[in-house]
């Protein structure tokens, strides 16, 4: 099912197989007869898929190639790329979603009488589910365009027998996009869900710069069927590629009516006349070459012009431009927005005429960029004939839910903070103050000579360290901690000569189904916390989310060993009841050990080993890489792993106490900070 042009790397080889890129470099000096590369670069040759797949059975390293590698390794390496790839393979499935028979009739022939036949069936799916709108994002391929793409999309019409048309698209894209994280800025799902959560309820939904569909795809998934059968999608994005593939994903996802378009927003607005109920969008940021010059005379800049720098006022005003009074529009902003000078007339507008409503500051790590505390726009468009404006605006800091240091972020908490804060707002045009977290400020307050809107200026500071009774608890927690530290101390170790056991390998126990080796994945269905490495070299909760795909995620049980793979550290932690649950997150490897051979603890304190781990570890440029499965144990038999494992036990337990020690002392130090600095803690 292969065409001839289909491409692999030694990555992707190696995903194949089963194996780390190690063995395919071995395999690659070793055999002679190993495939040629046929494209690619000295330092990352490419392979044909069909020569690696057949090599690789002749050998038996590999029974048969699984149906999603199979099919992705495909799109990633179809002669057009695969933006275009995602697009054949989005037209092809939407036939096969709307009108299965059809497409079960056009398959029954050769890739070319396929090719040559799909354009027809597919203008009798596309014009109906995207219409005929300037600029379509969407349009027929012909069919020399789908020849090549031919056995790929029988694969993908196959993985869709499994997994279902949707799910199929959404495991491909999810993949495309994983694999080139700096072509793309994404939105994350729980910050689109917030966002359309803010909106509310709306029949017709416009993102002017829709990426790939994050927000269109979190409106449509908020409403119920009822609703969707009546609602209006509208996206337009200046990238072909993204409004193509933004279309196709919500026309498998919905039955609403979808509309995207390819152009240029701000300078080439497709939708001029539209009236929405919502506008959603994650816009570019700090551009300046939007269209200063071009659009100094746009009707749309009914607050006032924006200067070159000001670029997200300019979206901030396409978006009033387009709804109808009343509607509600949610944006993304670069803190910035909120207090350069240069856009201090225009915030002073919108909040003398009431369009302006809500200022949310958002933790760092809710969106890209990461190292940012992004904030959340939400206006309403005044009435024509409006009575005076709202004399308050919404002001919230959500800065207390702290992301990592990898992004993973507690949505729900984030969600209910803002919904609790926001809601009663906007039934009243007032809210209780809440210290720290929000506050309902009187326009006039705003209307300074800066008309500055960071909430964090104009937010009462919530008591330091929680107030000085939250001092007194945590200066008496840190001091029970302190004398459990004492208690746990290890006993003084008794010299002894070392002793020479018969050792094992981590590999040689998984073959042997002493213990299961996972490694942990990009992503899943599954909505459950993600283990990090981070999470693990902290011995901290899980504290990560998984990218929306179909991957089934490793879960964790209660008795198994993670190990982290980079970095270096000599850590091993075995998962308890708390952490059970939770999904394998990357750069992570789990060993599962059969209880009737294998103690957890004894596993992961011999694993902690300094010259365990210097003799499998290898080392790059920039990073020391573990391989697990050289990781050694002594043979021991189970009763003495156990007692080997209670005083592992008893180790790995005085060190979480002196982590837990480490926490509280920052903590009261800070607090003490503030309350001597804020004057609710006197120095006597």
């Amino acid at each position: 099912m292969q065409g001839n042009g289909t491409e692999v790397t030694a990555a992707g080889i190696a995903r194949l197989a089963g194996v780390g890129r190690a063995a395919v470099s071995n395999w690659r000096r070793r055999h002679a007869d190993f495939p040629k590369p046929v494209g690619g670069s000295e330092t990352s040759p490419a392979f044909a898929l069909a020569e690696v797949e057949e090599w690789l059975r002749t050998q038996g390293k590999l029974a048969k190639v699984p149906l999603r590698e199979r099919v992705w390794q495909q799109l990633a390496g179809h002669p057009e790329g695969p933006v275009t790839a995602l697009v054949h393979v989005g037209c092809a499935l939407l036939l096969l979603h709307d009108r299965p028979t059809v497409w079960l009739e056009l398959s029954a022939g050769s890739d070319a009488r396929l090719a040559e036949l799909l354009p027809t069936s597919l203008d009798q799916v596309i014009a109906p589910r995207f219409g005929v709108i300037r600029k379509r994002a969407v349009d027929t391929p012909t069919a020399a365009q789908l020849r090549p793409s031919a056995p790929l999309l029988r694969g993908a019409a196959e993985l869709a027998a499994e997994l279902g048309a949707r799910k199929t698209y959404e495991f491909l894209l999810g993949r495309h996009l994983d694999a080139n994280p700096r072509q793309y800025t994404l939105t994350p799902t729980g910050l689109a869900a917030l966002m359309a959560d803010l909106a509310g309820p709306a029949g017709t939904v416009l993102d002017p710069a829709c990426g790939t569909g994050a927000l269109l795809r979190a409106v449509a998934a908020a409403q119920d069927t009822k609703a969707i059968k009546d609602q209006h999608l509208y996206g337009q994005d200046s990238a072909p590629e993204l409004a193509a593939l933004t279309a196709l994903r919500l026309a498998l996802h919905t039955k609403a009516t979808v509309r995207t378009a390819a152009a240029d927003t701000l300078r080439d607005d497709a939708y001029g006349n539209l009236s929405a109920d919502a506008v959603l969008c994650h816009p570019p940021f700090n551009e300046r070459n939007w269209g200063h010059d071009e659009l100094a005379y746009d009707p749309r800049w009914e607050y006032g012009f924006p200067a070159r720098t000001e670029s997200e006022l300019a979206w901030v005003q396409h978006a009033l431009a387009r709804l109808k009074e009343g509607g509600i529009a949610v944006l993304l902003m670069p803190p910035a927005a909120a207090s350069r000078r240069s856009g201090r007339r225009i915030r002073a507008d919108l909040l003398r005429r009431g369009a302006l409503r809500s200022v949310i500051a958002l933790p760092p790590g809710a969106a890209p960029p990461y190292n940012l505390p992004l904030h959340l726009w939400v206006l309403r468009k005044p009435a024509v004939t409006a009575q005076p404006a709202q004399p308050e605006v919404l002001l919230a800091d959500t800065g207390a839910f702290t992301a990592d240091s990898r992004g993973g972020l507690d949505w729900q908490a984030v969600r209910g903070a803002v919904l609790d804060a926001w809601r009663p707002f906007d039934r009243a045009g007032t809210a209780p103050e809440q210290p720290g977290l929000s506050r309902s400020v009187p326009v006039i307050e705003l209307l300074d000579d800066d008309v500055d809107l960071a909430p964090a200026r104009h937010l009462p500071p919530p008591a330091a360290g929680g107030g000085a009774e939250q001092l007194a608890s945590v200066r008496d927690r840190l001091g029970e901690t302190l004398r459990l530290t004492g208690d746990l101390t290890p006993p003084a170790a008794d010299p002894r000569q070392p002793t020479r056991w018969p050792l094992t390998t981590i590999g040689e126990l998984a073959r042997g189904g002493a213990l299961q080796l996972r490694t942990g994945g990009n992503g899943g269905h599954a909505r459950v916390p993600v283990l990090t490495d981070q999470d693990v070299l902290a011995g901290t909760a899980p504290s990560g989310t998984l990218h929306e795909s179909d991957e089934e995620p490793v879960l964790t049980e209660p008795g198994d060993v993670v190990v982290p793979v980079l970095g270096g550290g000599s850590i091993a932690r075995v998962v308890d009841d708390a952490t059970a649950g939770a999904a394998l997150g990357r750069n992570l490897a789990l060993l599962r050990p059969d209880p009737a051979a294998l103690d957890p603890w004894f596993l992961a304190g011999f694993l902690r080993g300094t010259a365990n781990n210097r003799q499998a570890s290898s080392y790059a440029s920039t990073a020391t890489r573990l391989d697990v499965r050289r990781l050694q144990l002594p043979r021991l038999p189970l009763e003495q792993q156990r007692g080997y494992g209670e005083r592992f036990r008893a180790l790995a337990e005085f060190e979480e106490t002196l982590r837990l020690a480490g926490r509280l002392g920052e903590q009261l130090v800070r607090g003490m900070y503030d309350g001597l600095t804020d004057g609710t803690v006197a120095p006597d």
